[in-house]
């Protein structure tokens, strides 16, 4: 279940680092690759604001050039809402299975997790990653800066200087409470950054 919202385009440093977005795409094809030789059924939901592409699972070989083709093609749309992409989960497994869910999570977290935890107890494995760009896990830049949010385009004027430790403290503290709450609902939770080489992230 892969995240495609407007928040996943983004590089703190594009001429060096991929964005949220193409780092996922890379993760994204490695594992269905992975999980069709072992011959898993791999399926595939991208969403931003509402579900963007469904690909159904199969184990066949050449499923993976159809999902590849759908993956490559995603391009970053408007908000987040996760919960309806995973509603769509529910309806779509069957059988138990194990459900991979990867975003940046700046979305709603009390409506992600409940629906993370309904797969839970349907008897679904789940596994959340977490992706971020390194340059969001601290606050730097120019003596006065703009920061915009990317999905909804307010933005508000600071001194990166003044306020570096309290953002430290809450990206901290954000990744902390997502961990937490994963780990206490028996969901794995993996923080990756978009510098982590693929196969230590796979």
């Amino acid at each position: 279940v892969m995240d495609v919202s407007r928040s996943m385009a983004w590089s703190g440093d594009p001429a060096r680092v991929l964005t949220k977005l193409e780092y996922v795409q890379r993760l994204v094809a490695a594992l269905a690759l992975l999980l069709i030789r072992q011959r898993d059924a791999t399926g595939l939901i991208a969403f931003d604001e509402a579900v963007r592409a469904v690909v159904p699972a199969r184990a066949r070989t050449t499923h993976w050039q159809q999902l590849l083709g759908t993956v490559v093609h995603l391009a970053p749309g408007l908000g987040t809402a996760a919960e309806p992409a995973l509603r769509r989960v529910v309806a779509l497994l069957r059988r138990r299975g194990l459900v991979v869910f990867i975003s940046d999570l700046l979305l709603e977290r009390e409506l992600t997790l409940r629906a993370l935890k309904f797969l839970r107890h349907r008897g679904h494995q789940v596994m959340v990653l977490h992706v971020m760009d390194p340059r969001e896990l601290a606050l730097a830049g120019p003596a006065d800066a703009r920061f915009e949010d990317p999905e909804t385009r307010l933005g508000v004027t600071l001194r990166p200087k003044d306020w570096a430790e309290a953002y430290r403290e809450t990206v901290t503290g954000v990744v902390s409470a997502w961990r937490r709450a994963c780990r206490g609902s028996g969901i794995q939770y993996h923080h990756i950054t978009t510098e982590t080489p693929f196969g230590l992230a796979l």
